[in-house]
């Protein structure tokens, strides 16, 4: 049965019939209901469609100041004319309307709404599980501040791919026009987000959120990277019977204060097992999860290893269903933040950063692009500051907030590489950066197990040792150990050089940014 129908919030356009806020039944019978929807073994839905990744090259914000975004732009004159457009399709469709909050905590938390096609109900189920659930007396008077417009069916020539993701800032409002594709649903939201959280003195960041237990302590750390780098794998893989928070963003603000946003997951299923990662496994095959674009056979079993069509797949799952979750309003702040590289040469497995150094490598944003990100970025080298290729405004402001926070927070923060050492995965040299790799460094760093040494190139501090990464393994953490060995010394050398010149350029190129920054890198 669907929820109250709000009195005060009348829709930016009449549908030919509107459903408010459907059941959780409602939008699985629908979603099932849908030719390119099929159900799996676990009797959760899995539907195929056309656009496997979010469409970066397609997205404008609205502004007649084009000069104070690094974005792409249209003028608002622009706006009006394909709202004018998208308002008329949507005159004559059946519409779905899903209500709820962008995080949980009653001082911080932001009213937002879907408004999509009935025709692409998988997007509405996704997004509810997403939303934190308004009470029903909460939605008899909701009045969104964020809103995002949804016609998938609908194209708009003249963009790429007739494809359009127009964000008006001002007003709080996304509309997508011509992908079915959910990233464009949460980022859509997410994205407005995070101008209210910098508004507000914060940071937003693309970030997951874990609690580790340590003695009768407990070390709450951030996990920020680019989508398929490992985010929410880290996230999620267990130490000490860790909890995770929060999987894809946080707002950071002064002090380390955390807030959280979704109520579960968009977790990527590519490569997903359930030795290496069994928390993301049991919850992407229960009955509540909607599945997008995973291989299946005709019987209903999935094949997470499958990249026949994309090796983008995903799931969204609730955060109930993923098992030892903890609330964020049950933590205090951030104890050490992790700033994840998906390299493939000289990064070590791990760095521990100062102030000045955190914020350039935050502002470098180094790490090779994923599925996530579609054709244009899948295994190039890319710089994207913050690892946000959401944050809407200047980059330089982020990278200026996120030193302004840390200035605040006696947080830790580390440089992470979750690739791979000595060359990509062709090169029978290099070496792969584990899961298991990964969630010794990251015990590690909870416990203070770490033994540091300077690194005489980069002048960060790099691991001499620490436990669970020994013997042969321990090149992970010292990449020119494997360079010497090879006799690639010279090579090694030339990617120092070639690291240290592009950085220094890469950085001139954000105006404003405070030249502490900058000069980290130097």
């Amino acid at each position: 049965m669907s929820k109250p129908v709000p009195k005060q919030s009348a829709l930016p356009v009449e549908p030919q019939k509107t459903i408010w806020n459907p059941s959780q039944d409602q939008l699985r019978e629908l979603t099932l209901a849908m030719e390119n929807t099929r159900e799996t073994r676990y009797s959760n839905t899995n539907t195929h469609t056309k656009v496997d990744s979010r469409s970066k090259l397609s997205t404008y914000v609205a502004t007649n100041t084009p000069e104070l975004f690094d974005s792409q732009t249209i003028s608002r004159s622009e706006l009006a004319r394909v709202s004018a457009i998208q308002d008329d399709y949507i005159r004559g469709r059946e519409m779905l309307v899903v209500d709820g909050w962008i995080g949980n905590d009653l001082e911080f938390r932001v009213a937002a709404r879907l408004i999509i096609e009935s025709a692409n109900a998988n997007i509405a189920g996704m997004q509810q599980h997403l939303y934190y659930t308004a009470t029903d007396e909460e939605l008899a008077n909701f009045e969104p501040s964020l809103t995002v417009i949804y016609t998938p069916n609908l194209e708009m020539r003249g963009y790429p791919s007739d494809r359009l993701i127009a964000v008006d800032l001002d007003n709080g409002i996304t509309r997508v026009f011509n992908s079915d594709y959910f990233g464009e649903s949460k980022k859509g939201g997410l994205r407005m987000w995070n101008q209210m959280v910098y508004d507000r003195g914060g940071l937003a960041l693309h970030a997951g959120c874990k609690v580790i237990p340590v003695g009768d302590r407990s070390r709450v750390g951030l996990i920020i990277g680019l989508s398929g780098t490992g985010k929410t794998t880290t996230t999620f893989t267990k130490q000490n019977n860790s909890s995770p928070v929060q999987d894809d963003f946080v707002a950071l603000m002064p002090g380390g204060k955390v807030y959280s946003t979704e109520n579960g997951c968009f977790a990527k299923t590519f490569g997903l097992n359930e030795k290496d990662e069994p928390t993301i496994h049991g919850a992407v095959t229960t009955r509540h999860a909607y599945l997008e674009n995973v291989s299946q056979n005709d019987e209903g079993e999935l094949d997470f290893y499958d990249v026949s069509y994309t090796q983008n797949g995903r799931a969204v799952v609730r955060m109930q269903d993923i098992a030892g979750a903890m609330d964020a309003r049950n933590i205090k702040s951030a104890d050490f933040l992790l700033i994840l590289n998906r390299n493939d040469n000289i990064i070590p497995g791990v760095a521990r950063l100062d102030r000045h150094q955190a914020a350039a490598y935050f502002m470098l944003g180094e790490t090779r692009g994923t599925s996530a990100g579609g054709a244009a970025e899948a295994g190039k080298f890319l710089r994207v500051p913050g690892t946000n290729p959401f944050f809407p405004l200047k980059h330089a402001q982020q990278g200026n907030r996120f030193w302004e926070l840390l200035e605040s927070s006696p947080m830790e923060v580390f440089l992470l590489n979750t690739g791979r050492i000595g060359g990509g995965d062709a090169d029978d040299r290099s070496r792969k950066v584990r899961i298991q790799h990964s969630s010794a460094i990251v015990k590690a760093i909870a416990e203070g197990a770490v033994e540091w040494e300077t690194d005489a190139d980069f002048g960060y501090e790099i691991a001499a040792s620490l436990p669970g990464v020994e013997g042969e393994d321990n090149e992970v953490l010292q990449p020119r150990r494997l360079y010497e060995r090879q006799g690639r010394t010279e090579e090694y050398r030339q990617i120092v050089d070639r690291l240290k010149s592009e950085r220094r350029e890469y950085m001139k190129k954000w105006e404003g940014l405070n030249p502490e920054i900058a000069r980290a890198v130097s």
